[in-house]
């Protein structure tokens, strides 16, 4: 199965954040990208790929421990940006940075993976070709969303559409979830 650890924003934070992109889905152009539904808004902390389901318990328990050894820190959603010259399109993050890095960082370790860059992002939408992005980082630009604390770490499987039909889009689970410190 295809894992990653993630942190997921609250419905209300999800909302306030549907509403901008709203307004961004109807700028010109924007039928050239492939919109990420509001199942699929996360701020992925750690990519694993395919794993075993056999490997999935370790896991699971090394990001138990990596839950309860994290505090909850606050974040918010806020401006955004690109990667590929328009073939990403994402919201960005404010807050306890640091806190969210760290969390990431033991992410990664709790599948003795390599420490990457950490850039904080959520996906809104994606492009195969380069797209002029530079409306909507205008709009994003001003987007503020309210802080959230954060207090849970996720497990998410997701499944990649496999049918071929236009449109369809990846499916996100919830495979286990921890509370972030020692209370988690």
């Amino acid at each position: 199965m295809r894992l990653f650890a993630a942190v997921l924003p609250p419905e209300h934070i999800a909302a306030e954040l549907a509403s901008r992109v709203e307004e961004l889905r109807r700028l010109p152009g924007a039928d050239a990208l492939r919109w990420t539904g509001r199942p699929g808004w996360h701020f992925t902390l750690a990519f694993y790929g395919e794993v075993d389901e056999d490997a999935v318990p370790e896991l699971s328990a090394a990001l138990e421990r990596t839950a309860r050894r994290s505090e909850p820190f606050g974040l918010a959603v806020c401006g955004g940006g690109q990667f590929g010259e328009g073939r990403a399109l994402w919201a960005g993050a404010a807050g306890d940075l640091a806190a969210l890095r760290l969390l990431a960082e033991r992410c990664e370790e709790a599948a003795a993976g390599e420490h990457r860059r950490y850039r904080a992002h959520l996906t809104l939408a994606r492009s195969r070709e380069a797209v002029d992005v530079r409306p909507y980082l205008d709009r994003l630009d001003e987007f503020a969303g309210r802080t959230w604390t954060v207090d849970e770490l996720v497990l998410v499987r997701s499944d990649l559409p496999r049918s071929g039909v236009a449109g369809e889009r990846p499916r996100y689970e919830a495979v286990a979830r921890w509370g972030l410190g020692a209370g988690g």
